[in-house]
Formats: structure tokens, C-alpha cells, sequence
């Protein structure tokens, strides 16, 4: 099953200085039949103008995946991390028993973030951050893991959840396949350009929520760069 969530129908808001779209219930934006897709909670599209940003902040209990579009975002928190994370780049923060952090787009350009909540598999814990650089041509034609739960997925942000994070470019006329579990939950979002999966289109920024599927096949339709989250 694939259905299409269409990046106009999504909830949203215009803070000036932040535009977000919700792929899934968030602060003022409720929809009782988008509250998750499986252990996936959120998945926001944000536009971040330059020199601002979310002030210190507290999260508990859940994993923050942040992958950098465009520009770069400065992160700082109450245990002592901070790191900048550039286009490309991936950061994952375990809020665990509760933290605190704030960040910035301190660039001259907008910053252009998918920002993806998991449920953790069990509460508490110790915080951590960490950021690595993913380069795209490393995911030309392939999936790559670029944060996972899966001890055997090396290379991989490590987060507390059994979930995975993987990005992918394809190009126009290609196609990348995965195998999947069926029983688990894929969501996929192109963050740039638009690509088919089993004859439904999907424009950037579209989300497509994919169960019951063995083999997960995406055709691009033009030059693509797409992120999915596989979740129990």
C-alpha cells in the first residue's frame, strides 16, 4: 500500500522567520489520523531565514534525526555538544532522560531542514548528539544507511529505536529498489525532484506512507534526492 500525502495538504505554519510544514500532528496543527506511521512520530519540513533560529528548547524520551537540505544548522545543548551540521550532513540527537538545546541557522542563506522524530524503544537514558557527513555521491543509485538502531548497519548515526534512516539519489530514468519487511512502516519524502513508486508520483516534498510492501522500487522521474524512515 502507498498512499500519497501531497506537500500542499500539509498542516503547517509561517512564524516569519520559520516556515514549517507537518507531515504529522504538531503544535497547532492536529489531525487524529496523522499522528505517526508506526514508531514514527514527526517529520517536518522547515525553512529556516538566516540568522535565526529555535531558541534553547527541552526534549525527553525521543530520537531527533535533523537532515540539512540547504545551508547549515548550529546546534548547542546542556550536556556540552555543539556542531555545526551542512547541506548533506546528518545530526541525531537522544533526548533520553531530558535535555536541553537550541538551534540556529547562523548562515547568510535560508536553511532547509527535514527534521524526523522516533519513539525510542524504552524511556530515560543518558542524552547524546552527533553529526556526520553523508556526501550524495556516496548515494547515487543506492540507498545508504544514515542513522539506525541496527547494530549491524555500521557506519550509521546510532539512535535508540529499531528504526532506520536512509537517503538515496537517483537520477532521471534510474531505478533504486530496497528490500523491505512488510509489516514494518516506510515513509518516503524527495527532498529535491520528483520520482514513481509502483505507478504512484511523488513531487518533492510529498510524502508517500509505504506498508505491505516486500520490495520498495523508485524510479526518477527527474534528478531525485529522497529520505525514508523504516519503522516498526
Amino acid at each position: 500500500m502507498i498512499e500519497r500525502r501531497p506537500f500542499a495538504k500539509l498542516g503547517g505554519a509561517n512564524h516569519g522567520w520559520l516556515k514549517a510544514k507537518h507531515h504529522f500532528s504538531f503544535a497547532s496543527y492536529y489531525d487524529p489520523s496523522r499522528m505517526n506511521w508506526g514508531s514514527l512520530r514527526v517529520w517536518n519540513d522547515d525553512e529556516i531565514a538566516a540568522k535565526s533560529g529555535f531558541p534553547p528548547h527541552p526534549h525527553a524520551d525521543m530520537e531527533i534525526i535533523t537532515y540539512v537540505r540547504d545551508g547549515a544548522i548550529t546546534h548547542q545543548d546542556s550536556v556540552g555538544n555543539q556542531g555545526r551540521t551542512e547541506a548533506g550532513d546528518v545530526q541525531v540527537m537522544s533526548a533520553g532522560s531530558g535535555i536541553r538545546h537550541s538551534e540556529y541557522n547562523l548562515e547568510d542563506e535560508t536553511t532547509r531542514i527535514f527534521q524526523i522524530w522516533i519513539q525510542p524503544e524504552t524511556r530515560g537514558g543518558t542524552p547524546s548528539w552527533g553529526a556526520k557527513p553523508f556526501p550524495k555521491a556516496d548515494r547515487s543509485g543506492r540507498f545508504v544507511t544514515l542513522a539506525s538502531g541496527f547494530a549491524e548497519d555500521e557506519g550509521a548515526l546510532p539512535i535508540r529505536a529499531k528504526a532506520r534512516v536512509m537517503g538515496a539519489t537517483v537520477k532521471a530514468g534510474e531505478r533504486v529498489s530496497l528490500t523491505l519487511d512488510p509489516s514494518r512502516h516506510v515513509y518516503l519524502v524527495p527532498a529535491k525532484g520528483v520520482v514513481e513508486i509502483d505507478g504512484v508520483r511523488i513531487e518533492a516534498r510529498d510524502g508517500a506512507a509505504i506498508t505491505d510492501q516486500s520490495v520498495l522500487e523508485v524510479v526518477g522521474i527527474e534528478d531525485a534526492e529522497v529520505v525514508l524512515v523504516d519503522a516498526a
